[in-house]
């Protein structure tokens, strides 16, 4: 009898020894940052070390899944709190996908992108590329894109000229009031910005703590947004320098290019073009001995009509050292740079494919000339190259050949020709829709992040469409579409492309995000620009701000946002910086939230996980070993009360959570309340419409 009793203890001991806890799936973490795939970017050929975090003692097993063979997991370490497994990989040269199994009891779950799931969805597998490397110094970094012309003019001399020549029909025009609203027809009206006004305010860049430049086109351009290049070769004078400064304006009534003397020598004359590539070596350089770098705006889908391949214009044709355009002259060098349907239409052919149909975008035709095609990877290297030294290319409509195979080897071709001219070059693009096949590290590096970052922003903390086209009640405030979207299209990156995506709340082909907080739908054309500045919200500005610099990615500041500019969809939103008029206490608030980004590691790469959320009310952790931050955006016009979960960030279950960053709708502070941290979890009130950042202080 005492024996029985004695061997019920005994197995009622171990039964209880071995008994786990309630399952815990919100300590269940992995993402492949670097500490939870070493190393982060692995070569072929290579061993990897996978890792997966849960509570400490509940569960039995993990097990890795890759290619249809489940590995089993080990545990390595033990804190507290989490329990980590690692599996080690050998690779080859392939793309590695893969989830988790979880088994706890009678419980199996399958863990991806998602979080915990019950269904395995291979689109959802997290991915590593063996080889794929993106830069060190875009991980994180803060850009600051520049529309030239619309920045600073710091050389009045090389201002287009009313009259210089016509655009699309009309003759140009100097803007003389620096602060007037841009015309609806606002691409042939130049305010007078240049590389040194960039230049004159590079102290102003620094302080603000831009680490990136990223310009709009610079080259040779007859327009103000430069998309619709002239001369990829060279710099635009007007951006640049003009020493030679010969001929006559266009008459009035004149319309035919060809007799724009003064614009033909401006942008014809070597000595102009020379002196401008110049200069802008000389901002490049000023830009790193700064520590910064410079990202150039490369349109290889199309080019303009001005351009000296086609000269259509007839700008070139009598112009000394140059062939004749593929308009001119059926005997051009250029005539397969271009798609022409009347091969009997010469001289002076204009039956060629324009993008979209239009004239003044001829279509380049790549698969109809290798030459073109060589000539472009010229171009790809020779500005990443010495003396110019840039740090990468963003690339614009980048579906640029007839097929998407031509499309992929093109790219492929673009990769090789920049990476072996400087290997520490970026390779962005611009591009709308699933993104995956173009990042799978033989092409882009990464790109414009609409689909994980702009639009699931904005419609969460605006419910306006990225245009301030629509308004959409449904998606104001709706976390779990917020959510939704941005696990759904982040799935589209392995780690080296999400690291450095860019992030941007506005730019040159949307309303300003300022002016969306108004929840004005319209154009300047329909509302008129004074309504782009009326009824906006500061704060929910300042709200996506703080999501922007604590996100995942390269946060891209497109030029006077941070100074309070407000703008509907283009050209309304190419107003020019108001220097002197600034938003003062935006300038500032910029200014100390890229300064926290800079000073907390965690906030530039760290791993990134959703903690509560709520209608109107988001919050994530920001986080790895040294360092964790919460961030808590209350986007309702009232107070609200939250328990936040902070241990599942690695927040041990005491302490204080210290505010960094608080900010309101009297404005901001850079200090905040301390709060204690009972169990793993933190009780905070927030104030109407703010953004929060806490960090965890050790005693």
């Amino acid at each position: 009898m005492d024996l029985e009793r004695l061997r019920r203890t005994e197995y009622n001991q171990q039964y209880i020894a071995a008994m786990r806890p309630v399952f815990n799936r919100r300590a269940l973490f992995t993402d492949t940052s670097a500490e939870y795939v070493i190393p982060e970017e692995p070569e072929p050929y290579s061993e990897v070390t996978i890792r997966f975090r849960t509570a400490r003692n509940n569960v039995d097993r993990i097990f890795l899944v890759s290619g249809g063979q489940k590995h089993l997991m080990v545990r390595v370490e033990s804190n507290n709190d989490f329990d980590y497994y690692a599996y080690v990989m050998r690779l080859d040269d392939q793309k590695v996908s893969y989830y988790f199994e979880v088994q706890t009891g009678r419980i199996t779950g399958i863990f991806d992108m998602r979080g915990l799931v019950q269904e395995v969805n291979e689109y959802y597998d997290f991915i590593i590329i063996p080889g794929f490397h993106t830069p060190d110094w875009a991980k994180g970094a803060v850009m600051y894109q520049i529309y030239t012309d619309r920045f600073c003019n710091g050389d009045p001399s090389n201002d287009v000229l009313t009259n210089e020549y016509c655009y699309i029909g009309e003759p140009v025009h100097r803007v003389e009031d620096w602060g007037r609203y841009p015309a609806q027809m606002d691409v042939r009206e130049f305010y007078g910005g240049d590389l040194q006004g960039v230049l004159d305010k590079m102290d102003y860049l620094q302080e603000l703590g831009v680490e990136v430049i990223y310009f709009n086109p610079l080259f040779v351009s007859p327009s103000n947004h430069k998309y619709d290049i002239q001369d990829y070769d060279y710099i635009d004078p007007h951006l640049g320098k003009i020493v030679s400064d010969e001929g006559e304006l266009l008459p009035d009534g004149q319309r035919e290019n060809r007799f724009a003397s003064r614009y033909i020598d401006r942008v014809t004359n070597k000595a102009n073009l020379e002196a401008s590539n110049e200069m802008f070596a000389q901002v490049v350089a000023e830009v790193h001995r700064r520590g910064m770098r410079v990202i150039l705006d490369g349109v290889f889908n199309h080019c303009g009509s001005f351009n000296k391949w086609m000269d259509r214009e007839r700008i070139y044709e009598n112009a000394e050292g140059y062939d004749k355009g593929a308009y001119v002259s059926a005997d051009s060098p250029y005539r397969n740079y271009f798609d022409f349907h009347n091969q009997a239409a010469w001289p002076y052919n204009n039956s060629y494919d324009g993008w979209w149909g239009h004239d003044t975008l001829p279509k380049l035709n790549y698969e109809g000339s290798q030459e073109l095609m060589d000539y472009v990877l010229h171009v790809a290297k020779k500005w990443v190259s010495p003396p110019y030294n840039v740090d990468g290319w963003r690339l614009d409509v980048a579906d640029l050949g007839h097929s998407q195979e031509f499309n992929h080897h093109f790219w492929q071709e673009f990769r090789k020709a920049v990476k072996e001219a400087n290997p520490e070059a970026i390779i962005l693009a611009e591009h709308y829709g699933n993104t995956r096949d173009w990042l799978q590290g033989n092409e882009w590096d990464t790109v414009m992040n609409y689909d994980a970052f702009m639009e699931p922003v904005t419609w969460f903390l605006t419910g306006m469409e990225k245009h301030s086209d629509d308004y959409r009640e449904d998606l104001l405030g709706n976390a779990e579409s917020f959510w939704g979207a941005m696990r759904h299209h982040t799935s589209s990156f392995s780690m080296p492309s999400w690291q450095v995506a860019m992030n941007e709340l506005s730019n040159h082909d949307h309303s300003r995000f300022l002016t969306r907080t108004n929840h004005k739908v319209g154009r300047t054309n329909t509302l008129g620009p004074q309504a782009a500045e009326q009824g906006i919200n500061k704060a929910v500005f300042r709200e996506g701000v703080v999501i922007q610099m604590t996100w995942t990615g390269a946060p891209t500041i497109y030029y006077g946002d941070e100074a309070g500019v407000c703008g509907f969809t283009d050209p309304d939103n190419r107003r020019t910086y108001p220097w002197g008029h600034e938003d003062q206490v935006l300038l500032s608030f910029h200014k100390d939230i890229i300064r926290l980004r800079r000073e907390n590691e965690e906030l530039r790469t760290g791993s990134l996980k959703m903690l509560e959320n709520d209608y109107n009310f988001i919050s994530y952790g920001r986080f790895n070993r040294k360092g964790q931050c919460a961030i808590l955006i209350n986007n309702n016009n009232h107070p609200i009360t939250k328990e936040i979960h902070v241990w599942e960030i690695g927040v041990p279950k005491t302490g204080k959570m210290k505010v960094i960053l608080q900010s309101r709708d009297d404005g901001y502070c850079m200090e905040g309340a301390e709060y204690e941290i009972k169990a793993g979890k933190i009780l905070i009130e927030m104030p109407q419409t703010s953004a929060t950042i806490l960090k965890y202080v050790q005693e």
